[in-house]
């Protein structure tokens, strides 16, 4: 059983910047591909960004591709996602998840075995 705890969620403006962190309670951390999602008022959970177990291997969605980054910190079993030129589209809760089964990481939900409780990032003016 792994529990996830995400952090790093506000209130801000268009064109800012905002760090996510995701805590892991798993000693066995790096095995797990990682990813976050996000879920936006009325719509469907989506995938934001993902991360293989090494960490060598990451992946992004089209919409935030080029303004995201994904990296993670064995030593301390975390895994963040820095927002840059963030537009209001980003508003969404934001969600952490670990996959044993698909180690490399994944673009789909359902590969994933584990979950955060979300937080939630609005970006207004």
């Amino acid at each position: 059983q792994v529990h996830l705890v995400e952090s790093g969620g506000g209130l801000v403006q268009p064109g800012d910047s905002l760090r996510l962190s995701c805590a892991a309670s798993e000693r066995t951390f790096s095995i797990y591909g990682m990813g976050w999602f996000r879920q936006g008022p009325g719509k469907e959970r989506e995938f934001v960004a993902t991360i293989s177990g090494s960490g060598g291997r990451v992946d992004f969605a089209d919409s935030v591709e080029g303004r995201f980054t994904i990296w993670r910190d064995h030593a301390k079993n975390m895994m963040y996602v820095q927002m840059n030129s963030l537009k209001p589209e980003d508003t969404a809760v934001y969600y952490c998840a670990a996959s044993y089964r698909y180690r490399s990481g994944s673009r789909e939900p359902n590969d994933y075995d584990y979950w955060g409780q979300g937080t939630q990032v609005t970006v207004s003016s």
